[in-house]
């Protein structure tokens, strides 16, 4: 009895995920590859706070890539933007963070 109740629980606990995911990206290959990893980058060095995150991987992109880019960190928002072609990223990291990318 005990090992069936053990059973539901482990199938109803929630997967994290900690691998970085790419929803929707545009951008060429070795963009976007260097793009996820300034995220990942990020997201672990201010794991407590996303506003940091997102001026961090914000202020990188523009230096390598030059501004205006635009960047959201966070969970639980929508979003519909205008942008330049060749210059969004939409990914998930560490399970619900999602991360958008954008230049206008």
């Amino acid at each position: 009895m005990a090992e069936e109740e053990k059973k539901k629980e482990d199938e109803s606990k929630k997967v994290v995920h900690t691998y970085p995911l790419v929803r929707h990206s545009d951008m060429p290959e070795e963009q976007r590859i260097e793009s996820v990893e300034l995220v990942v980058t990020a997201c672990e060095k201010h794991s407590a706070n996303n506003e940091a995150a997102a001026r961090m991987i914000k202020e990188e992109m523009d230096k390598k890539l030059g501004p205006p880019f635009h960047v959201v960190v966070g969970e639980g928002f929508g979003f519909e933007i205008s942008y330049e072609c060749s210059n969004l990223l939409y990914m998930f990291f560490a399970g619900n963070l999602a991360i958008v990318i954008w230049k206008c």
